[in-house]
């Protein structure tokens, strides 16, 4: 009789096994989907070990599901909670363990239905993971596009005075988070915005000595980038971009909502490209302005 899998929390010694599973689930979705994804999962785990260890020791709930004998795990979901944003930021099995009600028993334990005020997850277009995604309550609100390009120098208008952005500054942090709640019902905890700059370089945009935005850049990514006003947002891209050129970034991805139209035109119109991979932003109810929001890069939550 061939027994379960064991389902159970995990630990941070699971961190590198999970980066795994996660690689070889998505490599075997982009090619089944004919979006192939280069880099193997050592390449992938040199540029992604930081996110993935920031991820094992913020999580909301982290399982992992694995071979009763063997002890090998062959699937594991993983959430994160902040400031009432409940995110699924991964869920995966591998492609020969599937259809065996590994993904059920992990989305009820990592994601279950009524905890969190907003319930949120960026997908992939896999169906067997959406038809897991409708049924924890959540519903596709629009398409998350990746426009990559090569960064050229550019310079914002003199209107728009970027600022580094100080983690020992309150009031800095103050200003980043009341931006950002004001535009997604949320904001970030400082522990998660000094962890962003230990890594990337964070800007205020300041008018007349307000602030009407923000962003970070580094060599591992870009995000998240939002405006008060969806007009400042080429001001805004402009720098990013210039200081991504300044930086030796040689590609340069940006992940934006569908619906943030004036980010999409401006990047098409500097010659980014729309890369065939793309995402959903579902939710179990509508929140948040995206048309003047950029997600996180990689894509794994807002």
């Amino acid at each position: 009789m061939t027994r379960e899998p064991a389902i159970r929390r995990a630990t941070t010694e699971d961190v590198e096994v999970c980066h795994d599973v996660m690689w070889r689930s998505v490599t075997d979705f982009g090619r089944r989907n004919g979006t192939p994804l280069e880099g193997t999962a050592s390449d992938w785990w040199a540029s992604g070990e930081r996110l993935q260890r920031f991820l094992a020791t913020h999580a909301a709930e982290w399982w992992v599901a694995e071979e009763p004998d063997a002890g090998t795990i062959i699937g594991y979901g993983r959430s994160i909670e902040r400031g009432g944003l409940f995110e699924l930021t991964e869920f995966f099995v591998l492609p020969k363990s599937q259809s065996r009600g590994i993904g059920k028993a992990l989305i009820e334990r990592v994601f279950p239905v009524g905890r969190g005020d907003i319930r949120s997850i960026i997908a992939t277009t896999d169906v067997r993971g959406l038809s897991r995604y409708y049924a924890a309550g959540t519903v596709a609100r629009f398409p998350m596009l990746t426009l990559t390009g090569t960064p050229a120098d550019a310079r914002p208008g003199d209107d728009l005075k970027a600022r580094r952005l100080s983690a020992d500054s309150e009031a800095d942090l103050d200003a980043q988070r009341e931006i950002e709640r004001s535009i997604l019902d949320f904001a970030r905890e400082d522990s998660e915005i000094r962890w962003l700059l230990e890594d990337r370089e964070g800007y205020l945009y300041v008018r007349d000595d307000m602030a009407v935005g923000f962003a970070f850049v580094g060599q591992h990514g870009v995000g998240p980038i939002a405006a008060v006003d969806p007009v400042d947002l080429p001001g805004i891209l402009l720098h990013v971009e210039g200081r991504a050129c300044e930086l030796g970034i040689e590609r340069l991805e940006f992940q934006l909502p569908a619906p943030n139209e004036v980010a999409t035109r401006h990047l098409l119109g500097r010659g980014f490209r729309l890369d065939p991979w793309v995402n959903l932003l579902m939710s179990d109810r509508p929140f948040g302005r995206f048309d003047r929001v950029i997600g996180f890069g990689p894509p794994v939550f807002l």
